[in-house]
């Protein structure tokens, strides 16, 4: 398969504007990890908050290998990921910016009455909102809503229409309000296991990590029915860590991440996850 007409030279444009790109395969989706990398065995950047520290030189750490080097762009491996891409990814955050995802045209009339005018690129179902400035990325903060900026990637669709506006207060507020209902599990909670007493046995930290590290590569291994394989998943981590109050959000997002590497999409996590927390009553 050869490289789509223009996508290196869109990506090598928007480097050069300071945006980090990284190709995007079949289903807009990130690359997966390469060998070394699989099962987070590098110990790398999808857990981390800043890229680093492994020193992979592909494209199979999603955001975290976003880049704005040309060198890196146009040379092996990038140069046979972009053979299999079929557009061009870019990682807000790095890029100062902070992307509302609306979904469809109910979400994108609420936008018109609860934000401020901005840059507005089309989408196939409806629109990026794009705003001067970086936040903590959340998925669903309201019906058909995502919000894309630190951690994350949007796809390309063009520069738009309008003038970028500064990130305001009433987006921020939205990720705020997503943290607090639908990733209830993240949350420090004090009450121990049903059953236990003195101490909650999942603080030891080998054990917490032992359960994270089976749950992540139950995920990765997944050969076939991978939405079924994460919410099972995400399911027998909450029943097990999910009341004690031990799960934060790094614990979270290695879960996320192994998920969105085998092409589940961020909204599908966001679901599996909250399906998962109603199920147990959580």
């Amino acid at each position: 398969m050869s490289t789509l007409p223009g996508l290196v030279d869109t990506a090598l444009d928007l480097a050069a504007a300071g945006v980090p790109v990284l190709p995007l395969r079949r289903g807009k989706v990130p690359f997966g990890n390469c060998p070394a990398c699989t099962g987070n065995a590098c110990g790398g950047r999808p857990n981390m908050k800043t890229p680093g520290p492994c020193s992979c030189p592909g494209v199979c750490h999603a955001w975290a290998a976003a880049t704005t080097d040309p060198a890196v762009i146009t040379s092996p491996p990038w140069a046979a990921a972009w053979r299999q891409a079929v557009c061009v990814g870019y990682h807000p955050g790095g890029a100062g910016l902070t992307v509302v995802d609306l979904d469809d045209a109910d979400a994108i009339a609420w936008a018109r009455t609860a934000l401020p005018a901005t840059r507005t690129v089309p989408t196939a179902r409806g629109q990026h909102w794009i705003y001067r400035g970086a936040m903590t990325s959340r998925n669903a903060v309201r019906p058909g809503v995502d919000i894309k900026s630190r951690m994350s990637y949007a796809r390309w669709l063009g520069h738009g229409t309008g003038s970028t506006a500064a990130l305001p207060d009433a987006v921020r507020a939205l990720a705020v309000k997503e943290q607090s209902t639908a990733r209830r599990a993240p949350q420090s909670l004090t009450a121990p296991l049903r059953g236990h007493g003195g101490e909650c046995p999942h603080r030891t930290p080998a054990y917490l990590e032992r359960g994270i590290a089976m749950a992540v590569q139950r995920i990765t291994e997944a050969r076939s029915a991978v939405h079924a394989t994460v919410y099972r998943t995400f399911l027998a981590v909450l029943s097990t860590h999910g009341r004690c109050g031990c799960l934060t959000d790094t614990h979270v997002n290695r879960l996320f991440t192994a998920a969105q590497a085998k092409g589940e999409s961020p909204r599908h996590c966001t679901d599996a996850w909250a399906n998962a927390l109603a199920t147990l009553g959580l």
